[in-house]
């Protein structure tokens, strides 16, 4: 056997591991009793000032889909979108599909673990490479793979700076994937600085209430994620898990009003259920105890923001929104990773069109 397949075979192992000790099987409480939590309720997102913008931005992905059949993992807009209550009426608008004029930067924070198993997911780039035709890009904010949110906020604080100081408008657009989220959400509340470089903050699938799978796991088993094949992550402050516990991100949104100059969306998953991909089976219906409406990873009305701008329900699962994995190990995807497809150049390209015009209606 050759040494890609004892790759492929020991990432499938670690997959699968990682996975069912997330999903875990014990009958506790995924929300153990605790009396040590904010008040809380459970309203519709309008009553949390969330904006509904869905129809704006569905006319913009399906114009996009419709004009770039060609990008990998094509989906129709029907499809790769979900329809959940009653969406507002469509505008019908015409959809700017040419170069854009403010030039947004897409700047994504990713989830727990990445850097640990980036090298191995062999990333192409073709998102960036897409959104570069029409005047956008995208870069990656590299945070720690295991820490919490107060030490990435701070290396995001750190890389928003270091970028050059340009005239006009801001053009940085921050997208939180999964914790990620949070990460940036820190940022903004704890360094004032960084701001006014930033048009705009997206949660992407992000953690914002946190997860309740959180409550069941311990830091040590997502160190399994540093025996990734050719993984070079470190333990960091080893807060990752904690820092994912909903009591403790409901606890910090009661303490930390978020900074208005900021403008907040959200992007949030909501697949069927037939669309998880089977390694995400356990952890789906772990999470399904408690809300059948999740993507495996997170429920669906943890993903939003208070006070953002709800751009759309994805018809896609925690992985497939971000983590291209059938893309580079095909075998991988065909057993374990079953839905990972999903049209990610498009969405992106959707996404700051959105965010362009959005901003521009503000001015």
């Amino acid at each position: 056997m050759s040494a890609s397949h004892f790759r492929h075979a020991d990432a499938a192992l670690l997959i699968v591991c990682l996975c069912e000790v997330l999903a875990g099987c014990g009958s506790e409480p995924l929300v153990p009793y605790s009396t040590d939590t904010p008040p809380l309720v459970l309203a519709p997102a309008v009553q949390a000032g969330v904006v509904d913008k869905r129809a704006r931005f569905r006319e913009i992905y399906c114009a996009v889909l419709e004009a770039r059949h060609d990008l990998p993992d094509y989906r129709r807009c029907e499809e790769a979108l979900m329809r959940v209550g009653r969406e507002p009426d469509r505008t019908g608008r015409e959809v700017h599909l040419g170069s854009s004029t403010r030039r947004l930067v897409a700047a994504m924070v990713p989830g727990v673990g990445y850097e640990c198993f980036e090298k191995w997911l062999e990333p192409t780039g073709s998102a960036a490479q897409h959104v570069r035709q029409f005047g956008y890009d995208l870069m990656m904010i590299k945070v720690d793979a295991l820490s919490g949110t107060e030490n990435n906020a701070r290396q995001i604080r750190d890389a928003v700076l270091s970028l050059p100081v340009e005239s006009g408008a801001a053009r940085l657009v921050l997208i939180g994937y999964s914790k990620g989220a949070p990460d940036i959400l820190d940022a903004l509340v704890s360094y004032p600085e960084i701001r006014t470089r930033v048009a705009a903050m997206v949660s992407a699938a992000g953690a914002v209430g946190g997860s309740p799978l959180a409550n069941d796991a311990e830091q040590y088993q997502v160190e399994l994620l540093r025996h990734f094949p050719g993984a070079i992550c470190d333990s960091g402050d080893q807060g990752a898990v904690a820092s994912l516990r909903p009591a403790v991100r409901r606890a910090w949104l009661a303490a930390n009003p978020l900074p208005a100059e900021v403008p907040y969306y959200s992007l949030v998953t909501f697949p069927y259920p037939e669309l998880i991909s089977s390694v995400l089976k356990s952890s789906y219906r772990k999470l399904a105890r408690i809300d059948s409406r999740n993507d495996s990873q997170m429920i669906f009305y943890d993903q939003l923001i208070p006070g953002s701008n709800l751009m759309a329900y994805v018809n896609a699962d925690h992985w497939a929104l971000a983590v291209p994995i059938a893309r580079s190990h095909r075998t991988i995807a065909a057993t374990l990773v079953t839905h990972n497809a999903y049209p990610r150049e498009a969405l992106l390209e959707a996404m700051l069109r959105f965010i362009e015009e959005d901003l521009s209606s503000k001015h």
